[in-house]
């Protein structure tokens, strides 16, 4: 029967009728923006389009369609509700860096962001337009208190989203803190700070090439063709191999977050072709593809054939493990065998581990790892 049940704003199951009139005889928080509120309490439109949707936040970050899902009041609820987070956990947060990616909705979202933050009373160092991996390396260089990237990652142009972490670059998921912001960000808007956060911008990309360029040991000369897929790795890639000995023939460079080209997820074998083309075409010794925010990659060979992410992770573990026999190395449980005999070959010690960067880098930390690697294209240094 129709109108038998509700559903109150931001919890997944329906109520009763019954419930949901006395949750408004209580003045259930919720009611001021539902649509069956019964009472004067009743929401306007935009109100009600101001609700955070629970759904979008996943399990390692926080991502939707763009503007239905996530859009700037969520934003905003959601930098207040990351700071409020990080004051549980720590007591006293001072600043917080925040970068984004080259999609058309990330400046929109990032500057509501911020706003959030700074309302609450905290500083943030906006590092601008960078890849995912930059904002890690902020946060732990300068002892952030914690570091928010606003970027969709792989995922189409109409998605977008933020991937938080606390202090030591230490990923914030789920289970370690994203439902907790998530209850919090879904209450009535909490009170403004006295004293609002400051914003500082700051340009780190020299000290992050730098950074990189430390633990290069040799490399030779070679001809690599990149694939940017008119994400993040347009900008940083020139930035990076600026002084070394490699030629990058650029394949899609221009950063354009609609992704005109091809969508911009290098484990879809279908978005490598014109890569695996042009890698032949150039006489190439390596292809490389990048996701949306650079942090996922994939490899073609000399001849444009793709090369597995745990083949990868096993001729990196190598290397490593040249420098540094007994040493441990991590890799996700959906890897070929191969990664572990290789370790063990080495002189390493394999650690295999659950799906997903949060517990990769958790047993990176506590094996003081030297490596690891994800299936999904994912990489992890000590460094």
């Amino acid at each position: 029967m129709a109108g038998v049940e509700r559903r109150c704003p931001g919890e997944l199951f329906s109520i009763s009728v019954t419930i949901c009139r006395a949750r408004q005889k209580r003045y259930y928080p919720q009611c001021k923006v539902c649509e069956y509120s019964d009472t004067k309490m009743s929401a306007t439109i935009s109100q009600r389009q101001s609700l955070i949707r629970p759904d979008i936040f996943k399990g390692y970050d926080i991502r939707g369609l763009y503007p239905e899902e996530v859009n700037e009041d969520a934003a905003k609820r959601i930098g207040s509700a990351i700071v409020h987070f990080l004051k549980q956990q720590k007591g006293t947060i001072k600043n917080i860096v925040v970068g984004r990616d080259m999609r058309d909705s990330s400046t929109p979202l990032a500057q509501a962001l911020i706003e959030g933050i700074t309302a609450a009373g905290v500083n943030v160092t906006d590092i601008g337009v960078v890849s995912t991996d930059v904002t890690y390396f902020a946060v732990a260089k300068y002892g952030y208190d914690g570091s928010v990237a606003v970027t969709a990652s792989h995922n189409p142009a109409e998605y977008n989203g933020f991937k938080v972490c606390r202090e030591h670059a230490m990923p914030v998921g789920l289970e370690t803190g994203l439902a907790k912001i998530r209850d919090i960000a879904m209450r009535p808007p909490l009170a403004t700070a006295e004293r609002p956060g400051r914003i500082t911008k700051k340009d780190i990309m020299e000290e992050y090439k730098e950074h990189v360029h430390s633990f290069i040991r040799q490399i030779r000369a070679m001809r690599i063709v990149v694939d940017a897929g008119n994400g993040m790795a347009g900008k940083m890639v020139p930035i990076i191999f600026k002084g070394l000995p490699i030629e990058i023939i650029p394949l899609y460079f221009e950063l354009d977050g609609s992704f005109p080209n091809h969508e911009a997820n290098p484990l879809k074998l279908e978005n490598l072709r014109r890569l695996q083309e042009l890698v032949r075409e150039e006489k190439a010794q390596l292809g490389v593809a990048f996701d949306g925010d650079a942090d996922r990659v994939a490899f073609v060979d000399e001849k444009g054939e793709a090369i597995g992410s745990d083949i990868i992770t096993a001729l990196i573990a190598r290397e490593f493990l040249g420098e540094d026999k007994g040493a441990a190395v991590v890799y996700d449980l959906r890897s070929s065998w191969a990664v572990k005999e290789e370790i063990v070959r080495n002189g390493g010690v394999p650690c295999r581990e659950k799906v997903g960067h949060a517990f990769i880098k958790a047993t990176m930390r506590e094996r003081n790892a030297v490596f690891g690697g994800e299936l999904s294209g994912h990489y992890y240094f000590r460094d």
